[in-house]
Formats: structure tokens, C-alpha cells, sequence
């Protein structure tokens, strides 16, 4: 438990299941996490409480990621706690099922919706953290993407067109903020969540018949992507890495 050690991370939408699962696997190996949220204090809460190594002094924050003057605050706030941080993991997301044939009910307030967290969130925290993870020259930012930014086939089409985007944010920030700050995104397939848990088993046995390994992704596979970018894929960014069980082979 030291790959990490001294390490800081942040990870936005930490109280999901996805990150909740980035959050365990840094904290196993050494890092001090701050579990970010918006709106799910007591969750985020009782997760930084129950992390392993304690003595990292685990956080809850708020980081509404639309809410560029907060990004901003708790960034100072950062500073001031730890004097530093060294990953930043972009797990937030919004979305709602919406069948890809009715356009009409993919209305302008959920598009919105939509690219704003999705979107321009990620750039946001990246824009607020930015000089943060520069300080130690060696800062490493993670964007969850989804494979269905390259598939066209997710819970909705704006859904999957923000995630394209991400995957570009991904590439042009990688190249304004080397050589100091990586950043690389990890494409997860269908991840076994609490969403995933309300689909049909005949939506996720058809998933899984498509998926080379024949399995769905965990948060920790996810978790483990994360750390293995930040601990020995060190001369890796710009590049968009598929966590699926081979599903995009299919």
C-alpha cells in the first residue's frame, strides 16, 4: 500500500458507483483521495470515512462541475489542506435514457443538461486545477469517456456525442498543458452499477454475447486503468484507453 504514497487525488462524482470504485483503488495504494460531489453529500461523506489508509486524512468536497467559481474555491481549498495535488479524475456525468429514434423527446433542457456537465465540466475542473497539478511537474488528469463516443449507441445520442467530446478535450488539453500535466481518458464499457442493476437481463446478456471477455466492466477495473496510468504508464497521454471486455472489437 505505498505506490501512491504522498500522493493526492481528486475525484469528481466520487460518490457514484464508478467513482466510488477509482476512490477504493487509489486509497488502497497509498493516496490521500477527496471524494468530489455535487449533490450527494452524506454518500461522499461516509465514503471518505470508510477508505482505506485513514491516515491520509480522506475528504468529502463539493465540486458542482458547472459551477466554475466553486472549482475555483475548492481548488484554494486544496492548496491550503495539502499543498498539492497530483490526480484529477473526471468521473462526473449526466444522462438520461432517451430510445435514439425519438428525437423529440431528447428536449433542449436535457441537451443542455447534458453537454454542460458532461462537457464543459470536464474542461472546468481541468481549467480550475490546472496550475495545482503543474506544480510538481508530473500532474495527471483521467477523463472518463465511454465507448459510446466511438460506437454512436449509449443511453442517449447527446449522451454519446458528449463523450466524443471528452475524447477531443482529452487530446487538445494533452497537448496545451504538456509536458507538466498528462491527461488521458479511459473508455469504460457497460460498467456494472446501480443503473446497470434496473436494465433488462436480456439488454445485458445481449452486451455481454457482443463482449469478447463476457463480462461486464467493474468500477474497479475502472479504478485499476486509473492506476496504472498514474504509477507505470507514465509516458502515456493524449489517448483514449478502452476499458470494456473488448466490447468495441465486436
Amino acid at each position: 500500500m505505498s505506490t501512491l504514497n504522498g500522493k493526492v487525488a481528486l475525484v469528481t462524482g466520487g460518490a457514484g458507483s464508478i467513482g466510488s470504485g477509482i476512490c477504493e483503488v487509489l486509497a488502497e495504494q497509498g493516496a490521500t483521495v477527496v471524494v468530489g460531489y455535487n449533490s450527494s453529500r452524506n454518500v461522499a461523506t461516509a465514503l471518505a470515512d470508510r477508505l482505506p489508509n485513514s491516515q491520509a486524512r480522506h475528504l468529502a468536497r463539493a465540486a458542482p462541475v458547472t459551477d466554475s467559481d466553486k472549482l475555483s474555491s475548492l481548488a484554494r481549498n486544496l492548496d491550503e489542506q495539502y499543498g498539492r495535488l497530483d490526480i484529477l479524475v473526471n468521473c462526473h456525468g449526466a444522462t438520461r435514457f432517451v430510445p435514439a429514434e425519438n428525437l423529440d423527446a431528447l428536449d433542449d433542457e436535457l441537451i443542455d443538461h447534458v453537454l454542460a456537465t458532461n462537457v464543459r465540466g470536464t474542461f472546468a475542473t481541468v481549467r480550475a486545477f490546472k496550475s495545482l497539478l503543474a506544480r510538481n511537474s508530473a500532474g495527471l488528469v483521467v477523463n472518463i469517456s465511454s465507448i459510446s463516443a466511438s460506437l454512436g449507441i449509449g443511453s442517449n445520442i447527446m449522451y454519446c456525442a458528449s463523450k466524443a467530446a471528452v475524447d477531443t478535450l482529452t487530446k487538445s488539453l494533452a497537448l496545451a498543458l504538456a509536458p507538466k500535466v498528462r491527461v488521458v481518458a479511459v473508455s469504460p464499457g457497460l460498467v456494472v452499477t446501480k443503473a446497470a442493476d434496473k436494465f433488462d437481463q436480456s439488454l445485458l446478456d445481449a452486451h455481454m454475447a457482443h463482449t469478447p471477455l463476457e463480462r461486464l466492466t467493474t468500477p474497479h477495473d475502472i479504478g485499476n486503468a486509473v492506476l496504472s496510468l498514474a504509477t507505470h504508464l507514465t509516458a502515456v497521454t493524449g489517448v483514449i484507453i478502452p476499458v470494456d471486455g473488448g466490447r468495441t472489437l465486436s
